[in-house]
């Protein structure tokens, strides 16, 4: 008589699906007075305060002898709900097609990034064992002399590197880099830089004059914005002296046998793979016996706990001076251990 009705599929589901609203004049439950027993095809659910009329089945059957044409327009009126009906039930068929086809597109585009997530992972697991590789395998052994290095890239390949390595006359060279930037760039640009300074060194000349040579190399060649820091340097291990170039990179530290710290004098200098012609920081310093010399990166004097604090100079200075008695190797343990003591879990700089 009024109000609005809704009917409606799989009430009080999570799969509830409304057929259609009907309004006054409109009827409900007729499918209930024909089928067997009573049953019903759907649900009705008033959307609004409603007032409806009702009839038996006693009713209903009295009335249809009264007035036959009744059933005809019953049949069209239900002929037109089935429609609407199926109409729905299509559209609803449609619409998780649609969700499906989505689902099934989405899939295969996860299962693809997922193996070419694989693939990358692969190709850079090869780049961390080739970069590894350039890596002394084994430091020198010189009487009088201990040498020990430790690597940990932020990502699984980077920037840094290192060398030690012989040369004539009793000499041993000693090779800290890191390229600006991290990733596969910076690694690519890491082994070239490398390599032309090992094979420069051979070639003689104080390390400012190599390290010019190879600047040279690197401009000639550049393909990107990447340039690299270095601290070059060259041992004679009869006398003690070392003499080195710095390009931009960090201070070496000296420790004396009494514990002592030793801070080079310095200058600027400038990185290499930047400029024509660059200028270093120049110095020789002696090393004392029972000395220790320190080659690091900003990796070390950069990494930070989760306030943001940097673990330091003086950080480093202190674990220098706790280490008497520590081999080389030993000295880098202490210092990789103080750092991630520091970090507590903080993502590595």
């Amino acid at each position: 008589i009024e109000g609005c009705l809704d009917v409606l599929m799989g009430i009080g589901t999570s799969d509830e699906t409304r057929l259609a609203s009907l309004g006054p004049g409109e009827s409900i439950g007729e499918m209930s007075l024909l089928l067997p027993g009573g049953l019903r095809t759907a649900s009705v659910r008033a959307s609004e305060p409603s007032r409806l009329w009702t009839m038996t089945r006693l009713d209903f059957d009295a009335l249809l002898v009264r007035q036959p044409l009744l059933a005809y327009a019953l049949v069209r009126m239900l002929t037109r709900r089935l429609d609407n009906s199926n109409n729905v039930t299509f559209r609803d068929l449609q619409e998780k097609n649609r969700k499906l086809q989505v689902a099934y597109d989405e899939l295969k585009a996860a299962q693809a990034q997922i193996i070419e997530k694989e693939r990358l992972e692969r190709e850079l697991q090869v780049a961390a064992e080739i970069q590894v590789s350039f890596l002394p395998q084994e430091l020198p052994r010189v009487p009088g002399y201990d040498f020990g290095a430790d690597m940990q890239p932020a990502r699984m390949v980077g920037g840094d590197f290192y060398d030690v390595f012989e040369l004539e006359g009793d000499q041993i060279a000693l090779l800290i880099g890191d390229v600006a930037d991290k990733g596969v760039p910076s690694a690519i640009f890491m082994a070239r830089a490398h390599a032309l300074i090992a094979s420069e060194s051979r070639h003689g000349g104080s390390p400012a004059a190599i390290l010019q040579r190879v600047n040279r190399h690197l401009i000639r060649l550049a393909q990107s914005d990447l340039f690299v820091t270095v601290l070059f340097g060259v041992l004679d291990c009869r006398t003690g002296n070392f003499d080195y170039a710095r390009a931009g990179h960090e201070l070496p530290l000296m420790v004396s046998a009494e514990r002592t710290l030793q801070l080079p004098p310095h200058k600027p200098g400038q990185a290499i793979g930047l400029l024509d012609e660059p200028v270093f920081d120049e110095c020789g310093i002696l090393i004392p016996p029972g000395g220790t010399l320190l080659y690091f990166t900003d990796g070390l004097s950069d990494g930070r706990n989760p306030a943001g604090e940097p673990f330091g100079r003086d950080r480093i200075q202190q674990v220098l001076a706790a280490c008497p008695a520590c081999s080389a190797q030993e000295v880098c343990d202490h210092l990789v251990r103080a750092l991630q003591a520091h970090q507590a879990g903080a993502p590595q700089d």
